[in-house]
């Protein structure tokens, strides 16, 4: 998993995102469309597509797509 296969992911599961458009020093709420299903559509995509339980803890802990990329990663 790089971080960008990580982020291109992410965009394809929210949907209405063109790709390339997250980076790691956005925060959640620079995302657009944002809404708090995204949170539970994030934590699946991490469990099915990269085996990594992200707890609502772990949420509470990132700031940015970049911590959440970090935490993920430290957890494979």
């Amino acid at each position: 998993m790089t971080e960008n296969d990580f982020y291109l992911s992410i965009e394809r599961e929210i949907g209405e995102i063109d790709p390339g458009t997250l980076k790691a020093d956005m925060a959640f709420n620079e995302i657009p469309n944002w809404s708090s299903m995204h949170f539970l559509i994030i934590i699946a995509l991490c469990d099915i597509e990269y085996g990594v339980k992200v707890t609502g803890e772990d949420f509470k802990k990132c700031k940015t797509l970049g911590d959440l990329y970090a935490v993920v990663k430290a957890k494979r």
